[in-house]
């Protein structure tokens, strides 16, 4: 069993049943993001003692930063000949959304050298498939958590909505949406039959709207639903241990996890959900996880009254705009970069700019945000077997969609360490697929 964090008393007993002896009895997961919280549920719940290792962090994560959407409609990976094909009319400097720290090119040029390959036909159809299949099941997995947490209210699937300002884009703009390939979502054009009441939310006249139905939103901030994660771990006694995990390495039949401060903890299984850490965290065992950190930025304000509304995407403006309680919250950007680069202040003036023009309803100074997705080169995660490490587990590179796949990635995290079937193909997702493995001498830990 993992020990305990320094000054914590023994755990009472736990209150689910134990597992055979013959199945993993203790459990790591290194990460304290959405994916990493709903992992650690899981497995506590198949009745393992389980550790959640998380570090304290200046900036809260990506999880917590979301638009709060949850997008199954995003079956088609952005590592695709269409992605790289309008790329550069995508940029910052052209007045899109896409950007790159050309200060820091060490942080996202290796990455590129995996993406351009990622983007040929042939695998893009293969990403596509296999994302769509992925994202089938996200759904009902958020309604199987939310349901089990006694929170059904938490997810609200009235789907989204879609906007156009400028003539010249919306037809072209709608006509691909709704020939588009978006998984179990549809979409349809709005007429003025089920036009949603904008008046006082938006001063600018639309052009084009299109509902995609299907998709899901959480009704609180995704601050709040990792809080009632976190108070469902704490109730199901899962030790928290803030620390970093600067190591892994095989210790015998197991995997043994280093942190910052020298402890060394070892369990059954290890999940490794540590975002745009995994890199870094993998090389240590002389695993390659190229993953690259996708900064995305967002402000919030109160809106002084504005109606309940479904997210709305200005898709000219590469925006998304949620609604929680009352706050509103507008997400974009995609920059490619170190992590710990400056924040681009320009990029929160942009948004803000936006906001004004679209007339949404502003009572408050805006409060500011940035995070970084962790994203693989073929823009689908890494779920499965990490190879070399026993009983490790990998459930990290989920790019714009970790609060979408989280709840589903800990059911199958879950299934592979307890040796359940999965229930879906994981192979397109095996953490190995980039090559730049190497072979290490296993490294003692020191003590667990």
């Amino acid at each position: 069993m993992p020990s305990p964090p320094s000054g914590m008393g023994a755990m009472p007993a736990p209150a689910v049943p134990a597992p055979p002896r013959t199945a993993p009895r203790t459990a790591i997961v290194v990460g304290g993001g959405l994916v990493g919280l709903c992992c650690a549920r899981a497995l506590r719940r198949a009745g393992l003692d389980v550790t959640l290792v998380s570090e304290a962090r200046d900036m809260p994560p990506a999880s917590w930063g979301n638009a709060g959407h949850v997008a199954v409609e995003q079956v088609i990976p952005l590592a695709s000949p269409a992605a790289l094909a309008s790329a550069p009319g995508r940029l910052f400097l052209r007045g899109g959304a896409l950007d790159f720290g050309w200060t820091r090119p060490g942080a996202w040029v290796p990455w590129l050298r995996h993406y351009l390959p990622a983007c040929r036909a042939g695998r893009a159809r293969a990403g596509q498939a296999a994302l769509r299949g992925l994202l089938a099941g996200a759904m009902p997995a958020w309604r199987r958590m939310a349901d089990e947490l006694g929170r059904p209210d938490l997810l609200d699937d009235g789907g989204h909505l879609m906007f156009w300002h400028d003539p010249r884009r919306a037809g072209p703009g709608m006509a691909h949406w709704l020939a588009a390939d978006t998984g179990t979502a549809t979409v349809r054009r709005l007429d003025a039959d089920d036009f949603p009441d904008l008046s006082g939310v938006l001063a600018r006249r639309l052009c084009g709207a299109l509902k995609i139905e299907g998709t899901g939103r959480m009704t609180v901030t995704p601050g709040t639903v990792m809080q009632v994660l976190s108070d469902a771990l704490y109730g199901a006694q899962v030790r928290r241990v803030s620390a970093r995990a600067v190591g892994l390495a095989r210790d015998g039949a197991r995997t043994a996890v280093r942190l910052a401060d020298g402890q060394v903890l070892g369990a059954d299984r290890v999940v490794v959900a540590t975002g745009v850490g995994s890199g870094a965290l993998l090389r240590t065992a002389g695993l390659s996880a190229p993953v690259v950190a996708e900064r995305g930025y967002h402000i919030e304000w109160d809106h002084g009254g504005m109606p309940a509304l479904p997210p709305m995407v200005f898709e000219e403006r590469s925006m998304i705009v949620s609604r929680f309680g009352t706050r509103l919250r507008t997400s974009s950007f995609v920059e490619f970069t170190a992590p710990d680069a400056p924040p681009d202040v320009r990029k929160w003036r942009y948004l803000e700019d936006n906001v004004r023009d679209l007339g949404l309803p502003v009572a408050s100074g805006f409060a500011r945000w940035m995070g970084s997705r962790p994203t693989l080169p073929d823009y689908l995660p890494a779920i499965g077997p990490l190879p070399g490490l026993p009983g490790a587990i990998a459930a990290y590179g989920h790019q714009h969609l970790g609060l979408t796949l989280s709840p589903l990635t800990a059911e199958l995290v879950c299934a592979l360490a307890t040796g359940a079937a999965p229930g879906m193909a994981l192979a397109p997702f095996r953490p190995e697929r980039f090559g730049g493995t190497r072979r290490t001498r296993p490294r003692d830990p020191g003590p667990a």
